[in-house]
């Protein structure tokens, strides 16, 4: 049997990439965790209700890829404090939708600008042709990896 290349765990992208999110998580989290008493679970569900309002708890999940246990217990904290509310779909009384309070509104719209002044810090070091290499694979990658998801690995 011919002997397995080892696994250099430096240059695998797949870790790579973790490892760059996990570190600008983090970074957030810890910056968001201060000053708004949230954690990356509640700061994700917040974003996504400021753009994708009167979504399911589900469709959160999926917009964020995140596990629904995580999201649901994202959700009973922010409405527990105030910062999300629900209410039955109309068109199938099966269905809750969430949405931001007026105080989760003004929350997110605290955290918006310090969002995107990171993402400035973070992208600065790129030029802008650079940025826009980095856009385009990274929509390339996530529609492979989308696309290969179902796949064995």
């Amino acid at each position: 049997m011919a002997k397995q290349t080892p696994l250099k765990l430096d240059s695998f992208l797949p870790y790579r990439i973790s490892v760059l999110a996990n570190t600008i998580s983090t970074t957030l989290a810890g910056a968001y965790s201060q000053r708004f008493d949230l954690r990356i679970p509640e700061w994700r569900v917040l974003a996504t209700l400021g753009g994708y309002p009167d979504s399911s708890a589900r469709e959160v999940a999926q917009r964020t890829a995140m596990d629904k246990v995580a999201v649901s217990r994202a959700v009973s904290s922010l409405m527990e404090r105030g910062r999300v509310v629900s209410s039955i779909d109309t068109l199938d009384r099966r269905r809750t939708l969430l949405r931001l309070s007026p105080d989760g509104e003004a929350l997110l719209a605290r955290i918006v600008p310090l969002a995107h002044a990171y993402e400035s810090r973070l992208l600065e070091t790129l030029t802008r042709q650079e940025r826009l290499q980095l856009e385009t694979l990274l929509e390339k990658l996530m529609q492979q990896a989308s696309m290969n998801s179902s796949k064995e690995v």
